[in-house]
């Protein structure tokens, strides 16, 4: 009679023993002090603002933010020069990289020479060749159709030279932006199959590219929002009157007020960054 011998299971090898976990203790380290590197001194910012030797603790400083002289009239040129640039190096910017990617993938080097280049030149070089060449040109302009054209981008209520400044300085900071959104996504894929359906190109670039877009439109607009509202070189030495200008103008006489104004506005762009991380990060759950 045949025995029949019943198979043994090979034993499951012993789990591999994986490299020990140390602790990340200079994480913490870092972080802390990060921490204090950016707590600190805004701290002291504020102790600053709310202690007066006769009184003790006040926020009288910040009650007169809002009633100083020339404030609202400062804030409001800033951010609407803070809005006009933002379009103007959106629309220079975002068509240039659509185009490149889809179209000519071998420029994407030079145009991205183009737009880091600011970086390395400084502010101070930048605002001396704008100078001579606005005192240069109503001398060599005055019989010809320009003349007027540069006098109207000096014009104090709204500087537009300013704009043509500060898009040059957040090319940069725009270009990274949009340069990760867009590698995020597959635009020529996107674009061939929206052409296939019919679209336009306009079509496919408003309701298509743009749609998926919004986190790095959303990032590129903040910075360089941010750039504008605490630009002071520029601004300064064209003898324009920005928000920075302003603040930089006060602190001779209500040194208390122009700190307070410091920093409510860092801790308001602190929330608007917080606001966009957190709108970045819906966007990327839900897609």
């Amino acid at each position: 009679m045949a025995t029949v011998t019943p198979s043994v299971a090979p034993a499951a090898a012993p789990p591999a023993k994986g490299r020990p976990r140390r602790p990340r203790v200079w994480r913490g380290v870092v972080l802390v002090v990060a921490a204090l590197y950016f707590v600190v001194p805004l701290l002291a910012s504020f102790v600053f603002t709310v202690d007066d030797p006769s009184t003790g603790f006040t926020l009288d400083a910040y009650g007169q933010i809002f009633s100083a002289e020339g404030f609202g009239r400062s804030l409001l040129l800033s951010l609407g020069l803070g809005l006009v640039t933002i379009a103007l190096v959106l629309v220079l910017t975002l068509p240039a990289m659509i185009a490149v990617r889809l179209a000519a993938p071998r420029l994407r080097t030079p145009l991205e020479v183009v737009c880091t280049l600011p970086l390395v030149v400084p502010p101070i070089t930048f605002v001396a060749g704008i100078s001579t060449v606005l005192r240069w040109g109503p001398d060599y302009l005055a019989s010809t159709p320009f003349y007027q054209t540069i006098i109207a981008v000096q014009n104090p209520d709204f500087p537009l030279v300013l704009v043509f400044a500060y898009v040059v300085l957040a090319l940069p900071f725009v270009y990274r932006s949009l340069d990760a959104g867009l590698g995020a996504i597959d635009v020529r894929t996107l674009s061939e199959a929206a052409r296939n359906l019919g679209a336009s190109w306009p079509h496919v670039v408003f309701r298509v590219i743009i749609p998926n877009l919004r986190s790095g439109l959303a990032s590129a607009g903040f910075l360089t929002l941010a750039l504008v509202l605490g630009e002071f070189t520029i601004a300064q030495l064209l003898s324009f009157q920005t928000f920075p200008v302003w603040i930089y103008t006060i602190s001779g006489s209500q040194a208390q007020v122009s700190v307070a104004v410091s920093v409510f506005s860092l801790l308001i762009t602190w929330l608007l960054l917080l606001l966009l991380s957190s709108a970045g990060a819906r966007q990327r759950s839900g897609s």
